[in-house]
């Protein structure tokens, strides 16, 4: 198909939506325009998606589409049929919202174990809203040195075991249990306090 006079590249492939053949093998060799004729016909059509899945929850939604967005990049090949194209798009799309979802759990199971068993008034009901505890938490990680933030995620977030993480720093076992110890109190003050300010401003 001849492009149209005075058309970009982005929409003249776009104009050819059933030749999905052309649109993923320019995609593949990594055609900018492609990519953008890409996003013009499919953005909308998963956020929709997203947005069922999400059983109508936005936030949630976005986020799972960025990560789809970037799995299509890093995992895109050649279709030739438009339905096998749309059925691998919404693949990535409930993958990209399950490790979103598994994430999510991972934080809350954190703040559950390590923050919230303290007897200082730090209980979802009484500082806000389960969101802004998982914020502050995730402000609260920000803060730590690089080095304790990665030993933290790798214990509690990648379920790495300890005898593994001792072994990858080449430490005993006790030495890291020890400083998980010292981290987790660590990172509980460091929560404490957050919440302990915004009480204190409201």
């Amino acid at each position: 198909m001849q492009a149209s006079l005075g058309a970009s590249p982005a929409q003249s492939i776009a104009r050819e939506v059933g030749d999905v053949t052309a649109l993923t093998r320019e995609m593949a060799a990594g055609d900018e325009a492609a990519y953008r004729a890409f996003y013009e016909l499919y953005f909308e059509r998963l956020s929709r998606y997203l947005l069922v899945v999400a059983r109508g929850d936005e936030e949630a939604a976005r986020e799972a589409l960025q990560g789809a967005l970037v799995r299509v990049v890093r995992h895109i090949k050649v279709f030739t049929d438009e339905a096998a194209f749309w059925s691998w798009l919404t693949v990535l799309a409930r993958s990209a919202f399950s490790d979103q979802s598994r994430r999510r759990r991972r934080y809350l199971s954190f703040l559950q174990r390590f923050t919230l068993r303290a007897p200082e008034p730090a209980a979802p009901e009484e500082s806000g809203t389960e969101e802004r505890l998982l914020e502050l938490l995730g402000s609260a990680l920000a803060d730590l040195p690089s080095e304790e933030r990665d030993l933290l995620q790798r214990k509690y977030f990648a379920r790495q075991s300890v005898a593994d993480i001792a072994a990858s720093l080449q430490t005993s076992e006790k030495a890291v249990e020890s400083r998980l110890v010292r981290l987790r109190r660590k990172l509980k003050a460091a929560l404490l306090e957050r919440l302990k300010n915004e009480r204190a401003t409201e």
